[in-house]
Order: structure tokens, then sequence, then C-alpha cells
């Protein structure tokens, strides 16, 4: 789907680390302090929930310097979800961040909840899977996968999850070692919406769900 952002072109030297389904204790301030050990800078996609849960770490994640997207308020599948109930809770998170970044949970979005989100958000996807969340991978499998296939512009995807813990904890540091002593710069990717933007965003969904709920 051309709509959809999968890796930032003519980027130099530039890449650009991703964070799904944060933020919480266990994990996300582990990132934060290893991110700063290489004055990296990232994009955590926030579920609302967590935002909910763990207001200080949110603002932590801002007040160092990183970018804010949105990954739903409840970790919703785009392909089990009807159209209404899916923007929503895109809707929900997105007003909690205060972004307009949006990445899809499992990359499931239909070309339908595209054409619905694509004029209010900046859909990112990833052209790197780290696989940290998946327990079946090694940590070294994790860290060569990533250092193999990143290039200018690459959009890496990691979880500050539990479940990826392991393999995170290995493979980021790792990675930041390798590309920075190779003169690569890591850098967040840039929300272009204001407060009183994301408040006017907000009412226009507001009421396209509501009319949707009228067919």
């Amino acid at each position: 789907m051309p709509q959809l952002q999968w890796r930032v072109e003519d980027a130099g030297n530039t890449l650009y680390l991703t964070f799904d389904d944060g933020p919480i204790p266990e994990v996300t301030p582990w990132v934060l302090d290893i991110l700063a050990k290489w004055n990296a800078k990232a994009t955590f996609f926030c579920v609302g929930e967590n935002i909910i849960k763990h207001p200080e770490i949110f603002e932590q994640l801002k007040s160092e310097g990183h970018s804010i997207g949105s990954h739903t308020h409840n970790h919703l599948s785009g392909w089990s979800s009807s159209n209404r109930d899916y923007l929503r809770n895109v809707t929900q998170a997105a007003t909690l961040a205060n972004s307009s970044l949006f990445r899809p949970p499992y990359g499931r979005i239909t070309p339908m909840q595209v054409r619905l989100l694509k004029n209010r958000y900046k859909i990112v996807m990833w052209d790197v899977l780290s696989g940290d969340f998946d327990p079946a991978i090694e940590p070294q499998d994790c860290l060569d996968n990533v250092i193999r296939n990143t290039r200018s512009g690459s959009i890496i995807v990691f979880h500050d999850s539990i479940k990826a813990r392991k393999n995170l904890e290995y493979a980021l540091p790792k990675i930041l070692e390798h590309f920075c002593t190779k003169g690569y710069v890591f850098s967040s990717l840039k929300n272009s919406i204001t407060e009183q933007e994301n408040a006017a965003v907000h009412a226009v969904t507001t009421m396209q769900i509501s009319s949707m709920a009228k067919l």
C-alpha cells in the first residue's frame, strides 16, 4: 500500500529505531538508559492503556527527546475488528499520545482502514523486523537479523515488552554499538501534529465514527 511508510528515503547515514507496546516499568526505562548512552533518539509507538497506567514513563519518553506514536488503545488487530471499532480505538490512543504517527499492531490493517486513517495519521510500518518478540528466536539470531537487513533510512522494530525482553536486552546495545561506530546516527520520526490539530482530528474522527454507527 503506497500510503504506508516502510523506510525513510534519502536518509544518508540516519537509521530509525522504533519500539512498540510500551511504556512499561520493567523494560522501557532500561531502553531509555541504553539509548542515552549512545545519544540515540527513537520513536515509541505506545499502547493507550499503558500510557494511562504509566504516565510518568510516558512523560520521560517525551522529556528525553524521543518521538511518540500510537499503537491503538488495546493492541487491536485491524484484521479482526470492525472499521468503526478500529477507528475508535486508534483515535482513543492517538489522543492520549497527541501524535499523528500510528503503527497498526501486528502490522495488520485492512485497505479500508488505511483509507479511513491516511489523511489524519502517518501510518508507519518497517523494513527491518527484529523478531525480538518471538521466543523461538535466539538473541544472537535477533542481532544478526537486524545487522544483516539494516540499510540507510531503515525503520527498525523492537518491542519494549516483557515478551521481547531477553532478545531486546542482548541485541539492542550491540546494534547501537555496531552502527554508531560505523558512523550512523539514530534519529526519531517526526510527529507533525500540534495539540490544537490533535483536538480537531479527534472531533472530526468522532463525527465519522458516529456517522458509521448510523449505517
